[in-house]
């Protein structure tokens, strides 16, 4: 598996470019917000990222990914090796967690 650390600093570099992102660690586990709603947890499994259900369904087909015990809208990521490809999927998912966190306008889709 990736080295904890590769991915800890693969997902900073991803929160430093999407606006109102923040992190915070406890012990082993880093978790990202936006807008006070928690969207990645980088814990020793790998990281958990909160999607839309049907993509969260459709990433579970990917390499390295599985369900989350978090629910439906949960995936577990942790690559084997954090090649381009791996890259590729985090940081679409982490910008996707991120989007997905932001308020929704009042009566807009929800």
């Amino acid at each position: 598996m990736t080295d904890r650390q590769s991915l800890a600093a693969r997902l900073e570099a991803a929160a430093a470019q999407l606006p109102g992102v923040t992190s915070e660690a406890d012990g082993d586990i880093v978790s990202w917000a936006a807008d006070g709603i928690r969207f990645a947890i980088l814990t020793r499994g790998g990281v958990e990222l909160r999607l839309d259900p049907p993509i969260a369904d459709a990433a579970t087909r990917t390499p390295d990914t599985d369900s989350s015990p978090r629910g439906p809208e949960w995936i577990r990521f942790n690559p084997r090796v954090l090649d381009a490809h791996a890259n590729d999927r985090l940081d679409a998912w982490f910008a996707l967690a991120r989007r997905r966190a932001a308020p929704r306008p009042a009566g807009g889709p929800g």
